[in-house]
């Protein structure tokens, strides 16, 4: 089976099965989307969900978060991962969401990365999941799953080249859902330790199987 193959056989599977993806965060807002991505590093969606609740009711926006101290913002925060490092990143983000961009979470990719705490794979989140704009983030689940079903090459071996593989290999109108795909995939089948191959319609053509 060649790559182009592959990707048309793993992209119509999940399109047919689960036309409808999105991320497992709860959001109600940009801001809040913003802050629980940054949140959800080296942390799992199931922690950030438990914590960001009582976190939004008290700073339910970036003015509100923008004028609390980081022990304040920290004690909502304590039990995710790096609390220290992300308290600062929150409420700094917010200080300059506020004094650069009017409050507003910006749009664009550059934008996004001038704010603390935020990197490639945090906006491409805000691209894809808030905008709705043809952006791929890669985080740990779509970079092993990419190189497990051989959708990249052994070359593609940071992030970076990774995304820019599916990118052009996927059309961009799915590049957000498709995501949501290799992530799930991921998180739930192909997973880091135990992969559960007998639940896995892939093995059929899955180098690593």
């Amino acid at each position: 089976m060649t790559r182009k193959q592959r990707y048309k056989t793993i992209i119509d599977y999940f399109h047919e099965r689960q036309p409808v993806t999105t991320t497992e965060l709860t959001w109600q807002s940009e801001f809040q989307l913003l802050v629980a991505v940054v949140l959800s590093a080296q942390c799992t969606d199931k922690r950030v969900n438990m914590v960001t609740p009582a976190l939004f009711e008290a700073y339910p926006d970036a003015d509100s978060m923008s004028r609390a101290g980081e022990e304040d913002v920290l004690k909502y925060i304590r039990s995710v991962s790096y609390p220290n490092a992300k308290a600062r990143h929150l409420v700094q983000l917010s200080q300059k969401i506020v004094s650069d961009y009017g409050g507003v979470v910006p749009h664009g990719m550059d934008a996004l990365m001038t704010l603390p705490g935020v990197g490639r794979k945090t906006a491409n989140v805000m691209l894809a999941v808030a905008f709705r704009q043809a952006a791929m983030p890669v985080d740990t689940h779509v970079f092993r799953v990419s190189h497990r079903l051989g959708l990249v090459p052994k070359t593609a071996n940071t992030p970076l080249k990774v995304e820019k593989e599916l990118v052009r290999n996927i059309p961009s109108e799915l590049l957000g859902d498709a995501h949501h795909w290799l992530l799930l995939h991921g998180r739930y089948i192909c997973k880091s330790q135990k992969p559960a191959c007998d639940k896995c319609p892939f093995t059929s053509f899955c180098p690593k199987y």
